[in-house]
C-alpha cells in the first residue's frame, strides 16, 4: 500500500502544483523520489507532528493540497488537537496519511499499533476516513484525495500487501466495493484485513455456504446502502478489522443495523479487545494471537451461522 500511495501521489504532484507533502522526519527510503522532483512541494517538518499539522492546515488555506505522512499514532492521537481545531474546523484541504494500520509494525509495540485510530478520527467533524484493502484501492483513494476534499483520514498498511483484485477497480469515496458474491453471510472489511476475508470466504464456501464480502474502503462516510442490502439479503453481517471492536468498522455498521430495524438480521463484530497488546511479534504473529487469521475466523463464523439451522452447512471433508 506503502509503494502505491507514494508512486500515486507522485504523479498527482507532478499534474497539479498544489499537491505537496510533508513528513515528521521519516519514511525517506519511500519519498526520496518525491523530495528530488518536487523539491518545492516537500517539506521535512521534524519530528514535531503538531507543527506538521498547524503548518498543514496553514498552507491549505493558502491553496495548498496537503498530505501529512508519519508513522501510525504520530500523525493522529499526537496532534489530536491540531487536526481537530486547525484541519476539520476549517475544513482544509489536508490529508493525513497514516502508514502501518493495526499490528504493521507489530513488534515494536503498542506505541506503534493503530488500534483505536479509525474510531478516534471517525468522530471528527467534518472527516472523511478511508482504509484502502489492497495497493489498487490505495491508489484510487490517493487520487481521490489529491483532487481536494476537504480533511481526509487515510490509514495504510505497511509494505508488501497483496493486491486483491485482480482487474481494474472502479472506487468511489463512500462506495463498498463488492468483492465477492454470496448469499448466506457477509463479510464486511476494512484496511488490511481484505485478502483475509476473501480467504474466509473461500475456506467457508468449501463448508456450503455463500459468501459475499464487501470492501468497506470508506469508513465515513459509510455506504449505508450496502448495509443495508446485505442485511435483507444475507441475514447475516459480520464485520472484520484489525482495529478495536469499539467505534470502528463494527461499531459503524452496528451503528446502522440497529437504526435500520430489519428484522431477522445476525450481526458480529470481528476485531481486537479493547486493550493495550503486550505480546511481542510480526504482524502475522499477532493476528494469530487475536484470532484475526483464516484459520480463527472460519472456525469462529461456521460455528456462528451453525447456530442458524437454516444454514446450508456442510461437515469439512
Amino acid at each position: 500500500m506503502r509503494t502505491a500511495f507514494i508512486r500515486t501521489l507522485t504523479e498527482s504532484a507532478a499534474s497539479d502544483p498544489r499537491v505537496t507533502l510533508l513528513v515528521g522526519d521519516l519514511g525517506f527510503g519511500v519519498v526520496t523520489d518525491f523530495a528530488r522532483r518536487f523539491p518545492g512541494q516537500f517539506f521535512n517538518a521534524g519530528v514535531a507532528e503538531q507543527n506538521m499539522t498547524g503548518v498543514a492546515a496553514g498552507m491549505a488555506l493558502a491553496g495548498k493540497i496537503v498530505f501529512t505522512y508519519s508513522i501510525a499514532n504520530f500523525p493522529t492521537l499526537r496532534c489530536l488537537e491540531q487536526i481537530r481545531n486547525d484541519v476539520c474546523y476549517h475544513h482544509a484541504n489536508v490529508v493525513i496519511v497514516a502508514v502501518g494500520g493495526g499490528f504493521s509494525y507489530g513488534a515494536v509495540g503498542a506505541t506503534h499499533h493503530a488500534t483505536e485510530d479509525l474510531a478516534i478520527l471517525r468522530s471528527l467533524p467534518e472527516m472523511t476516513v478511508i482504509a484502502p484493502g489492497d495497493p489498487s484501492e490505495t491508489a484510487a483513494a490517493t487520487r481521490a484525495a489529491a483532487a481536494g476534499m476537504g480533511p481526509v483520514y487515510l490509514r495504510l498498511g505497511r509494505a508488501g500487501e497483496p493486491a486483491v483484485h485482480r482487474g481494474p477497480i472502479s472506487l468511489s469515496v463512500g462506495k463498498a466495493l463488492m468483492v465477492r458474491q454470496g448469499n448466506d453471510l457477509t463479510l464486511v472489511s476494512t484496511g488490511g484485513m481484505l485478502q483475509t476475508a476473501v480467504q474466509t470466504a473461500e475456506a467457508l464456501g468449501a463448508r456450503g455456504l455463500s459468501v459475499r464480502v464487501l470492501s468497506m474502503h470508506t469508513l465515513k462516510p459509510l455506504d449505508t446502502e450496502a448495509i443495508y442490502s446485505a442485511a435483507k439479503e444475507t441475514r447475516r453481517v459480520v464485520t472484520l478489522e484489525e482495529h478495536s471492536i469499539l467505534g470502528g468498522l463494527g461499531g459503524a455498521v452496528a451503528e446502522v443495523l440497529c437504526e435500520a430495524g430489519i428484522p431477522n438480521v445476525r450481526f458480529l463484530r470481528l476485531g481486537l479487545p479493547s486493550r493495550f497488546n503486550k505480546v511481542v511479534g510480526g504482524q502475522e504473529y499477532l493476528r494469530k494471537i487475536y484470532h484475526l487469521d483464516v484459520g480463527s475466523i472460519t472456525a469462529r463464523l461456521t460455528e456462528f451461522c451453525r447456530a442458524d439451522a437454516s444454514a446450508p452447512l456442510r461437515k469439512a471433508a
